[in-house]
């Protein structure tokens, strides 16, 4: 493993036991938030989706870099530390209740820690400790159907395609997942999300959820579709007009990531168009 990936992954693991050490302070907090009202439409570094939507004519433009340690991917039998670099998230405002997003990954680096037999063709020599590649991106489109009251919480749905599968999936539903290996073959899952925000001031606001998937099929399902489960811890910070932030990453699952750290940074526009009415 090159020098830098090793100092990379050190370096996770010393997060992840300082965001550790925050839990038991921030845990009911976060919970209270969720339950009834978290902040503004303010993603990263979490996966789980808010339904808030963002000012229409305006834009918001995230990236960053994510470290998993331990990542399994079952369909190619390949494991290892992966690196994913330009995690890019640009969303566009049309409407008051109308977003469009588009999400991917510019590249993925994985350092071959051990390798099984794969059950598909792989381009990669039976001596190579690293191979890389370039990340699936997401068009999704998401609509808010109805604003928070004092005794319900907002609403709203999204939908997406990404080659090349295609899954249809919110915070809470099911997730349609073209098995990898197997034409015309595809597994349902449930997805799920529970996330919250606690903003300590103008400037800090500590963020966690735990996001996954879980397989309907009895067994664990058809390779490539397992359950999958993370848990995220972290800190948004707020300077110079932007987002910046980072998390500690902690694998539920048997086929997740053992461990990880996100860093990353937002910056949202001010309305730059007028959206056709």
């Amino acid at each position: 493993m090159p020098p830098r990936t090793t100092i990379a992954f050190e370096f996770a693991d010393q997060m992840i036991r300082f965001l550790k050490s925050l839990i038991p302070e921030v845990a009911a907090a976060i919970l209270a938030l969720v339950c009834f009202s978290i902040a503004t439409a303010q993603q990263r570094p979490l996966i789980t989706e808010d339904v808030d939507i963002i000012p229409p004519g305006s834009l918001r433009i995230g990236a960053g870099i994510d470290f998993m340690q331990k990542a399994r991917f079952p369909v190619s039998a390949l494991n290892g530390d992966l690196t994913r670099v330009g995690v890019i998230n640009l969303t566009i405002g049309l409407a008051p209740n109308v977003e469009v997003q588009v999400e991917g990954v510019a590249q993925n680096f994985l350092s071959i820690n051990s390798r099984g037999v794969s059950t598909i063709p792989l381009n990669l020599a039976a001596s190579a400790n690293s191979t890389h590649d370039t990340g699936d991106f997401t068009l999704w489109t998401k609509i808010k159907l109805r604003n928070e009251t004092a005794h319900l919480p907002s609403f709203g749905f999204r939908f997406g395609v990404q080659l090349p599968s295609v899954n249809t999936f919110g915070n809470l539903g099911i997730g349609i997942i073209a098995v990898p290996n197997e034409s015309f073959a595809q597994n349902d899952v449930i997805t799920y999300g529970f996330a919250g925000i606690v903003r300590l001031d103008k400037q800090f606001s500590v963020v966690g959820e735990v996001n996954g998937r879980a397989n309907t099929r009895p067994g664990t399902g058809p390779l490539g579709t397992e359950s999958q489960s993370e848990a995220r811890l972290g800190m948004q910070i707020r300077a110079s007009g932007m987002r910046f932030d980072f998390a500690g990453i902690k694998g539920l699952s048997k086929n997740s990531p053992r461990s990880g750290v996100t860093i990353g940074v937002t910056y949202d526009t001010p309305s730059i168009f007028t959206p056709a009415k």
